[in-house]
């Protein structure tokens, strides 16, 4: 029998923390028919505040920057859980979309973004391949690093 993504979550030591709010006029969540639209999730640690501040290229590194992607797509699974109640619900993470706050002469956006993809794919088996993107910003909200929205479909 596979392992749960509890259990996988429990293996790497995380565990979720509550969902955080969102830090403007907006839902965190929206679930339509089969699918789940997480809206995008900063790098908040367990003291709702952020990891790292700054921009890739600039005051962070590629492995800071992957870090901070690894912990947004923790708050993106505490979404899917506070809205779905179980994260055994999840088909398939159909999407992310990441923003990375960057130098205009910054170009490692995919190994930033990798932060989430392998944290995302390694705690929810074939359910975690998905497609993607990523995009460089010149600045993003409270000057996080990086935001990160999804797409899963659900049953």
């Amino acid at each position: 029998m596979p392992q749960s993504i509890e259990a996988r979550l429990a293996a790497l030591g995380v565990t979720l923390p509550v969902a955080p709010k969102p830090v403007a006029t907006y839902v965190p969540f929206v679930l339509d028919g089969e699918h789940l639209i997480v809206s995008g999730q900063l790098p908040f640690g367990p003291d709702a505040k952020l990891i790292l501040t700054g921009k890739l290229g600039a005051n962070l590194s590629v492995e800071q920057g992957a870090a901070c992607a690894r912990l947004s797509a923790i708050n993106i699974l505490a979404q899917a859980k506070a809205a779905l109640g179980d994260l055994e619900r999840i088909r398939q993470l159909l999407k992310i979309t990441a923003f990375v706050a960057c130098t205009p002469e910054f170009t490692q956006h995919p190994a930033v973004v990798n932060g989430a993809s392998d944290f995302l794919g390694e705690v929810l088996g074939e359910r975690g391949r998905h497609t993607r993107s990523s995009v460089g910003a010149p600045s993003l909200p409270l000057d996080t690093p990086i935001e990160i929205e999804a797409l899963f479909s659900f049953a």
